[in-house]
């Protein structure tokens, strides 16, 4: 069956602890660790699956006892993992710490993926999806765990050509890896306050204006958030929008960028654009945030 949308990038174990206390660097506190499959690609794949689509992975996921554990939860929640690569590295992981609401620290064991490079990608070059004769004309979320000379290239393929690219640079800290993908015809950009100020060169104070700068510099649509304060969603040739989260407490936040990426897609793929596309992807992002599970 072929999948609604490709997710390609990280997809591994997230390790997370959480406490309701407030926490500095080097307390001991009493909280929750749990283990669930995570990833940027994953957590996209995951509510897009919950939201009635059907995501296939494109992912580099370890030949061990962990990586047969990931293929089996990732398969029982939904998705197509049969285009995964797998790897002679052991299965990545991601491990996250985060009091009152808010994230400590966090740390992205992503080497099995960096490893594994174009290899990838191998369906959409050998024809099970496409190639560069006849580029996939589907939807692809694209994360920003893949390494910058990857993602040049994915830049320039003309396998990659026709696709409807959804960008998400998984941290601040490779907010930039995507930058070669900006001018795509077909690129959505989906980042954070932080993340467009990397992109950016320069240091927006509200979405809106970091997102009206990101066009500037030749980006061809970009959503920017900035946690409880507006949104914004800025094109070409279209006016600026912005809309308000709702109020809530926060619970938790890892996987909260992932959850308005994939409610914004499945959001047009039901025909819904602009502001009602817009407020159903908050929405969704406030109900995790507050640790409501669908």
């Amino acid at each position: 069956m072929t999948p609604d949308i490709l997710c390609i990038g990280a997809v591994l174990w997230d390790i997370i602890g959480r406490t309701p206390a407030p926490m500095q660097a080097g307390q001991d506190v009493p909280g929750r660790i749990t283990r669930l499959p995570g990833g940027v690609a994953l957590n996209i794949a995951m509510t897009l699956a919950r939201m009635g689509l059907r995501p296939a992975a494109l992912c580099s996921i370890g030949r061990d006892g962990a990586g047969n554990e990931l293929i089996a939860a990732c398969e029982a929640l939904g998705l197509d993992m049969t285009l995964a690569h797998r790897s002679a590295d052991p299965t990545d992981v991601y491990m996250a710490i985060e009091g009152a609401g808010g994230l400590i620290a966090a740390i992205a064991d992503a080497h099995s993926l960096e490893r594994a490079g174009g290899a990838i990608l191998a369906p959409l070059l050998d024809g099970r999806l496409g190639s560069a004769g006849r580029p996939y004309q589907g939807m692809i979320a694209l994360d920003g765990n893949l390494t910058t000379d990857l993602l040049a290239e994915i830049a320039a393929s003309p396998a990659f050509a026709a696709a409807d690219l959804r960008l998400a640079p998984a941290s601040p800290g490779k907010a930039e890896r995507l930058a070669p993908l900006l001018p795509h015809p077909r690129a959505t950009l989906y980042v954070n306050l932080i993340e467009a100020n990397v992109l950016a060169g320069r240091t927006h104070d509200t979405a809106q204006a970091a997102a009206q700068d990101l066009i500037l510099r030749g980006a061809q649509r970009v959503l920017v958030t900035d946690g409880a304060k507006p949104c914004a969603l800025a094109g070409k040739g279209m006016a600026t929008l912005t809309a308000q989260p709702p109020s809530i407490t926060p619970r938790r936040i890892t996987g909260a960028g992932d959850t308005f990426m994939a409610a914004h897609i499945a959001a047009e793929r039901r025909g819904q654009s602009g502001e009602i596309a817009l407020q159903a992807a908050l929405a969704a992002a406030a109900t995790y945030v507050s640790g409501i599970d669908p």
